[in-house]
């Protein structure tokens, strides 16, 4: 499964090597790439024509000039931030086999904590106001309520902090002239903050890496 419109990475290629990969497909590449899933000139199978257009199957959000779809980022993001605090309410580090019953109810105790400490009224689908709010260390320290061991409270505080440090390159449209102490750190937060995906959050991913993680780890500074 291919999962990047930057590079031909697959999910499983990025999960093994969360910051190290280059970008190698033009904005113009990915276009084409699209028609062809459109149009399926050569009429083949999914799966062959999936393997053609290598995973872009829907109009790139993120280009490559020297921008970045910061909106689609945040969203994508904080909905992955929005997961973990669900599987570390559970526990899921100790015990992966969770019923959905049980995730549902992670959910709901996230979301009345999240209603009551933060005044974040839950939603249908992530937008771009409610990850805003929910990527805060305000919210983390809200969500480190409900997390009884302390080990994994600083797990959750640091990626939150790691990420917080990362998110204005890519917000701004000149990190060189207003925030170059932070892009000068960009490598190495995206590096820590790959090590915690890899170590304390491996239940979630091992073997898998989403989108938009792997953009900001490993194309962010290529852009």
């Amino acid at each position: 499964v291919y999962i990047c419109t930057l590079c031909d990475a697959t999910r499983l290629e990025a999960s093994q090597n969360l910051v190290f990969h280059s970008i190698t497909r033009s904005h113009s590449e990915n276009l084409q790439r699209y028609e062809t899933w459109r149009a399926n000139p050569y009429h083949e199978s999914v799966d062959e024509l999936r393997d053609r257009v290598k995973g872009v199957s829907a109009k790139p959000f993120i280009e490559t000039l020297p921008s970045i779809d910061a909106l689609h980022c945040d969203i994508g993001n904080a909905a992955e931030f929005y997961r973990i605090f669900q599987l570390e309410i559970g526990e899921v580090y100790k015990n992966s086999n969770a019923t959905r019953e049980e995730r549902k109810k992670w959910q709901t105790i996230l979301d009345k904590h999240l209603r009551k400490k933060m005044n974040l009224k839950p939603i249908m689908r992530m937008n771009g106001n409610f990850a805003r709010k929910l990527m805060s260390k305000e919210t983390v320290e809200a969500v480190c309520e409900l997390v009884q061991c302390e080990e994994r409270q600083e797990a959750l505080k640091e990626l939150m902090d790691l990420y917080l440090k990362m998110k204005p390159v890519w917000r701004s449209s000149c990190p060189a002239k207003e925030c170059p102490e932070l892009l000068c750190q960009y490598s190495y937060h995206s590096q820590r903050f790959a090590e915690l995906l890899s170590t304390k959050f491996k239940y979630r991913y091992e073997g898998r890496i989403t989108n938009y993680f792997h953009k900001t780890l490993a194309h962010v500074p290529e852009i």
